[in-house]
């Protein structure tokens, strides 16, 4: 259960090191931050028992032939939060939320057939609409969120990791790589004993297969951050409609804010899903005059507030 945490200084500056490599040893960021390993260690067992601050490992779909759709749902009232809870029970869901006043849920799946997803949920007959939007385009993801810089532009260099290497080569996963894939989506800095056991594989084996899944882009290490901790308490989903010309300029535009977590190109009623984070109502209503308002490009828009989030990303 998430407690109650504000971040102070050196939470943000973790945040930000794990935000850069999930994976960097404690040692290393200690010594960034200018502080103790043991310090940096004890700050991120508190934050990831309170439940606002986790790494986790995730998969690039598009190596592995997924597709990725978010969908919404209009729901009665009465049955969102069973719908909601259902589908964040699932293990091919992340970033269930409900929306807007209790009565909408927004979820991203890869599950290969949607339709039969929904078909399946408790209380179906009480979903009143739903729309589904395949994700063509990301121009940012939570992971590159600007809401958690905080180390400056030195100190983030000395923890950057490799860039991926993409290769073209066709990528199988066998039973032991889902095994491991399935550890990491639920403790991305699991150690390799740990992950060796899960896998049946040699604690070497279990490392070189993490770094070739990583250098081929497969694999990465998100941070998961609970944007409350950090004071951003006016959280939305913003449905653009763009001008089809516009849509690359306008996800870059987007990519560039900080208030934008997430950013996507996508198929539906609409072509663009963004998700925001800003402190505060006022704030919201700053973001949606002085930064989208300007924007002549997007003819159509929605505002979703999050009412409530019900699972972020991993598998729990």
């Amino acid at each position: 259960m998430m407690e109650s945490v504000m971040f102070d200084d050196l939470d943000r500056g973790l945040a930000h090191a794990l935000q850069i490599d999930g994976r960097a040893p404690f040692s290393r960021i200690a010594e960034v931050l200018g502080t103790s390993e043991n310090t940096v260690a004890r700050r991120y067992r508190r934050l990831r028992s309170a439940g606002v601050l986790r790494v986790v490992g995730a998969v690039d779909g598009t190596r592995l032939g997924y597709t990725t759709w978010v969908l919404r749902m209009r729901c009665t009232p009465d049955a969102a939060r069973t719908i909601g809870e259902a589908l964040a029970r699932r293990t091919d869901t992340y970033w269930v939320h409900i929306l807007s006043g209790g009565t909408e849920i927004s979820c991203a799946t890869r599950a290969a057939t949607p339709e039969v997803l929904v078909e399946k949920l408790p209380r179906a007959n009480r979903i009143l609409a739903v729309s589904g939007h395949w994700l063509l385009h990301g121009f940012v993801n939570p992971q590159g969120w600007g809401g958690l810089a905080w180390l400056t532009p030195h100190q983030a260099d000395r923890l950057r990791p490799n860039p991926p290497e993409p290769d073209r080569e066709s990528l199988v996963l066998g039973e032991a790589d889902h095994a491991l894939l399935t550890a990491l989506s639920t403790d991305g800095r699991a150690g390799y004993a740990e992950l060796a056991a899960h896998t049946g594989w040699s604690e070497s084996t279990v490392r070189r297969r993490m770094e070739h899944l990583r250098r081929t882009g497969t694999l990465e290490f998100q941070v998961d951050v609970v944007p409350e901790a950090l004071g951003y308490r006016a959280l939305a989903r913003l449905w653009l409609s763009v001008r089809p010309s516009a849509l690359t300029s306008v996800g870059q535009i987007l990519a560039g804010h900080p208030e934008v977590q997430f950013a996507a190109v996508t198929t539906g009623p609409t072509n663009m899903l963004a998700a925001i984070a800003c402190r505060d109502s006022r704030d919201l209503y700053r973001y949606l005059t002085d930064r989208i308002g300007p924007l002549d490009a997007i003819g159509h828009l929605e505002t979703a507030p999050v009412i409530r989030t019900l699972k972020r990303t991993g598998t729990t």
